[in-house]
């Protein structure tokens, strides 16, 4: 146990035959920013979190990918079989730190000729705590073995083969034995950090219309931030004067507030308060500074203002969100993305919110505060994306390795 990390959070994402994915490891900081070209394979990274994401609260397999990957589970696996079976597949694993330690989990999932979770692993203090395996092909279930040091040492059963077993674990382990407290413990702690990963991209477009009131929590696309720049700017005062702040930096001209009144019985639509020269409304704004004030909205209100599916009965202190927020500086100019980077520095150090984003340049940010920069090369002759990385993450413990998954 490490009673001092209360807040779980996810330090390793790891992608074996994953997309051009092979064998890759990424570091991940309290800030972290993923950059390479045009098909290097940044968005595939946060396309295998948010799938985990998605698998923790409970998703089906198939509809874990459904509007996170284009063309679903089977477009993740390498294109053509193995040369000695007709089977498709990948692998996709995390490692997340917290009061039970550091816990990492690993899953397998066949894509051909049937969609299925065939192993899955869950290893906490040098030990597999559970560990399941695909027996019969015919079944649609796997084996699943967890530790339980009572009278038996090993627990078995069947699960089904479309979901994740670690999200069940806590329906199915009763917890009376110190293995089983063991196994309860590690699976709680990364359903709990992989359910507060909130993968947000900004649609300004549909951020020009009149939002519905009472729709106060920010969709991933944030097409409802009128109504929600209604409700903190009356529930959330500091932190909506924040995001008044930081709208200063990033967007043109003066800004004296942002405000958002009803129109009609049932919609809101927000503007920018101008002061002596009145209100901008939103569906004026250019496409860079709506993507902006989404983006901010996130960092700086944190899980209660979103649309976030985070364990009910975890205290809010107790969380650590995670956003993903693939092509951050998509539109945005270098003060716009300084200014968003320095707010989530600031949202970083209270330990509440992290941020993993891609960007095609980042370069005048390499050596800005708290940020990891993850470099991913051109494919090399195996084919798999090879990351650099260098900032805080390099500085510190630990690195990112690109190597073949041996275990």
């Amino acid at each position: 146990m490490n009673p001092s990390n209360t807040r779980p959070t996810i330090t390793e994402l790891r992608l074996a035959a994953f997309k051009a994915h092979r064998g890759a490891r990424f570091a991940l900081g309290p800030l972290t920013l993923i950059a390479g070209g045009g098909g290097s394979g940044k968005s595939s990274v946060l396309e295998a979190l948010a799938v985990l994401a998605r698998l923790a609260g409970g998703e089906e397999l198939g509809g874990a990918f459904d509007g996170v990957v284009r063309g679903g589970a089977p477009a993740c696996a390498p294109r053509g079989p193995r040369p000695d079976t007709r089977r498709r597949g990948f692998r996709i694993g995390c490692t997340v730190e917290g009061p039970a330690g550091t816990v990492r989990l690993d899953v397998a999932v066949q894509t051909e000729p049937e969609l299925r979770v065939v192993g899955e692993r869950l290893t906490g203090g040098g030990r597999i705590l559970l560990a399941t395996a695909l027996r019969d092909p015919a079944r649609h279930a796997v084996q699943a073995a967890w530790h339980t040091a009572g009278l038996t040492r090993v627990t078995r059963a069947p699960l089904p083969a479309d979901r994740l077993a670690t999200a069940l674990l806590p329906l199915r382990v009763a917890g009376t034995t110190d293995g089983q407290r063991l196994v309860l413990a590690a699976a709680e702690q990364v359903v709990i950090a992989l359910r507060a990963v909130f993968p947000v991209d900004p649609q300004p477009w549909r951020m020009r219309e009149p939002a519905r009131l009472g729709d106060g929590l920010l969709r991933g696309g944030c097409d409802n931030l009128s109504a929600v720049l209604y409700r903190t700017q009356d529930e959330c005062r500091t932190r909506h004067a924040a995001l008044v702040g930081a709208a200063r930096v990033a967007c043109a001209g003066p800004v004296d507030g942002l405000v958002a009144h009803p129109e009609g019985h049932d919609s809101v639509l927000a503007a920018v308060d101008r002061g002596p020269l009145g209100a901008t409304p939103l569906d004026r704004l250019g496409d860079s500074e709506l993507r902006f004030l989404a983006l901010a909205l996130v960092l700086l209100t944190g899980p209660g203002v979103l649309e976030m599916d985070q364990s009910a009965e975890v205290p809010p202190a107790l969380r650590a969100m995670t956003v993903l927020a693939d092509g951050l500086d998509s539109g945005l100019d270098r003060r716009q993305t300084a200014e968003l980077l320095a707010l989530a520095a600031r949202a970083a150090r209270r330990g509440h919110v992290r941020l993993l984003g891609t960007v095609y340049d980042a370069d005048p940010f390499e050596d800005a505060e708290s940020v990891s920069v993850i470099r991913l090369r051109p494919a090399d002759e195996g084919g798999a994306r090879v990351p650099q990385q260098r900032g805080d993450a390099e500085r510190g413990a630990s690195a990112v390795t690109a190597r073949r998954d041996r275990e």
